[in-house]
């Protein structure tokens, strides 16, 4: 078992001022993999007063520059592919195929989308008499979740550190090792010193810490809407400025005349990959009354195909929940469901042995009001809903606190017209591939700012107008 003793800052693994460790468990075996530093608040103070220092010199280095230092922090990605993954795959529990898959591409395929558009973008334009520019803000902390631990960081500090900005992450406590690795990487990568800065630590007390500290001007939050809301009082303090991409519980509509079984296939997928931990998951399924006996044989056929196991093992679809407070929660929406009526169709079960197993699961009989239709499980769990009419499926879409992403399966006209009414960010139909360059975020409470692309670049840049 690895002990991490240092904290990442001023272009240097530094000694920590803490003497307090957690345990990094594999939630496949239940084991203790590594045990990683905790921050203190000094250790903290340490590396915003790192990176408010080099801010003045990044934030006036060319954009070209900026622009090649995360090129070769590309390349040595593409590198090092593998022993990224296979860390995932230990700290997360991620299938060894979605991580191979999905996990790390995603990451390369953003950075690639994100400088491809960032080579044409202009810091300055001229309206009238006056100049107006484009500047980095400062310091962005950036706290980052432990679902997509790898590129959940790159979604934050790839447009942040182009744009001018000198950047403090915080990772998820249950997946540092990911971004300890990502730091290894930014530092083989030669950035100046405190452009770049890593803290690993608790959310409740380094992560708090640092999002209020007082020399910090954006933070950079993905994770629950709970905590996105608890942090409008940190940015409260200097009025900082808040880039949050938070929960969802987003629908998939299937229309008559569609194709059910793309529809039924696209919303499993969902909530399997990745053991159903991701904020985007299609995890309601819409489809009408009159449908919902053939939905029920090709969700049974689907799921009878699935393999839950082993992460690490090629074959496996499905490893465990990335802790045991994560399965604790997803078992009470289960038992939740069963208590308000609805009905469970496949799974439903805990899988007794070593590791944070449950069956991935589908409900049917609900009712879009149901606690399990309204609330983000986070988990391998689908709930299919009936409608009467193409009207009420829109209705019942977009009854929801949350608006982050979405799917629409039929004609072509139709479900186009359905996407458009949709209030979501991401609207997805039949089966329409996402490109990097467009934006990712949400309506309501999914959050505020966009990612990828230019779209990303933008949260990140303050805008000055000198007039002449």
């Amino acid at each position: 078992m690895k002990k991490y003793e240092q904290l990442f800052y001023d272009g240097n693994w530094q000694t920590a001022d803490s003497q307090v460790f957690s345990d990094v468990v594999n939630p496949a075996t239940e084991e203790v993999i590594a045990q990683v530093i905790q921050a203190t608040h000094k250790d903290v103070d340490n590396a915003v007063a790192a990176a408010k220092k080099a801010f003045p010199k990044w934030n006036t280095t060319a954009p070209k520059e900026r622009a090649e230092y995360l090129e070769k922090v590309l390349a040595i990605i593409k590198r090092r592919q593998t022993a990224i993954q296979e860390t995932i795959i230990q700290e997360l529990g991620a299938s060894k195929q979605f991580t191979k898959n999905a996990q790390v591409p995603l990451s390369i395929r953003e950075m690639e989308a994100t400088l491809a558009e960032f080579a044409t973008y202009s810091f300055e334009e001229t309206v009238d008499n006056a100049k107006i520019m484009k500047e980095g803000y400062g310091v962005v902390a950036c706290v980052t979740p432990w679902n997509y631990p790898f590129n959940q960081i790159q979604r934050k500090i790839t447009p942040a550190l182009l744009a001018g900005n000198t950047v403090v992450v915080k990772p998820a406590s249950n997946t540092p090792l990911t971004a300890i690795l990502y730091a290894e990487i930014m530092e083989e990568a030669g950035l100046p010193k405190g452009v770049f800065n890593l803290i690993t630590g608790s959310g409740g007390d380094a992560g708090d810490y640092l999002v209020s500290h007082p020399d910090v001007e954006v933070i950079s939050f993905t994770g629950s809407t709970e905590v996105g809301k608890n942090l409008y009082h940190h940015a409260a303090t200097t009025v900082k400025k808040l880039v949050l991409e938070l929960g969802g519980k987003s629908a998939m509509v299937y229309l008559k005349g569609g194709d059910l079984s793309a529809a039924v296939e696209a919303a499993a997928s969902t909530v399997l990959d990745n053991q159903g931990q991701t904020c985007s998951a299609l995890s309601r399924l819409l489809v009408p009354s009159d449908e919902l006996e053939q939905t029920k044989q090709l969700l049974k056929e689907y799921y009878a195909t699935i393999q839950v196991g082993d992460p690490a093992e090629e074959a496996t679809r499905v490893g465990p929940m990335v802790s045991e407070s994560q399965r604790k929660t997803v078992l009470e929406y289960i038992q939740k469901g069963q208590e308000e009526g609805a009905e469970i169709l496949v799974g439903g079960q805990v899988i007794e042995g070593k590791g944070y197993f449950v069956e991935p699961t589908v409900f049917v009989n609900v009712t879009n009001d149901m606690t399990i239709a309204q609330e983000e499980i986070f988990g391998p769990v689908l709930t299919v809903v009936t409608y009467d009419t193409v009207e009420e499926a829109i209705e019942l879409a977009n009854d929801s606190v949350y608006g982050l992403s979405g799917a629409v399966v039929g004609p072509t006209e139709e479900a186009e017209k359905v996407a458009r009414q949709l209030r979501t960010g991401n609207v997805i139909v039949n089966g329409g591939k996402r490109t990097a360059k467009a934006p990712f975020g949400g309506y309501k409470q999914s959050g505020l700012g966009r990612e990828n692309g230019l779209y990303g670049l933008e949260d990140y840049l303050e805008t000055k107008a000198i007039f002449l």
